[in-house]
């Protein structure tokens, strides 16, 4: 009678899989817009306060350096209800002064993009109303520690708009 148990080959395949399901999950190169951390469709949820305190965003994001004002709200991705380690979002339109701004643009040499910044709903009439700019250079810019960003620049309101995701 021949086992149904795989053998080390087979469980050595099984673990290569697993880890290649759950690798990379940064955008190529030519898909600035999208988010470093995928959202696999889950829900934001949070306390619906909208904040304006500086200093959890520039501790998380120091690129953000010494931001003029800031406009953002937190919380975890999907259900509560769902074992597990969590997931945190942060969305955030941060003013900059127009110095940075300037700098921002010619470092990371963003472009046009039609793409919407994906937002929870509590945020988009903060938005800036502008054409807004992200290149996979600012994205990274705004990726450290364990939070994962898509960046946009609006240069005309001197604002960067954050999506960000983290454990």
């Amino acid at each position: 009678m021949r086992s149904t148990r795989p053998g080390v080959a087979g469980l050595a395949l099984l673990a290569a899989l697993s880890l290649s399901a759950c690798g990379n999950d940064q955008p190529p190169d030519d898909d600035p817009g999208t988010s470093r951390v995928s959202e696999d469709a889950a829900e934001k949820s949070g306390t619906g306060e909208t904040r304006t305190d500086l200093e959890p965003l520039t501790k998380r994001f120091s690129a953000l350096r010494d931001p003029v004002a800031a406009t953002w709200m937190s919380g975890t991705m999907g259900s509560s209800d769902v074992p597990g380690p969590s997931t945190y979002w942060i969305d955030a339109v941060v003013e900059v002064t127009p110095a940075q701004a300037d700098e921002l643009r010619r470092d990371y040499a963003p472009k046009s993009t039609d793409a919407a910044p994906d937002v929870i709903a509590g945020l988009r009439d903060s938005l800036p109303d502008e054409p807004l700019l992200t290149s996979a250079e600012l994205n990274g810019a705004f990726t450290e520690g364990r939070f994962g960003a898509t960046a946009y620049l609006a240069p005309a309101s001197h604002c960067v708009v954050l999506v960000a995701l983290g454990e």
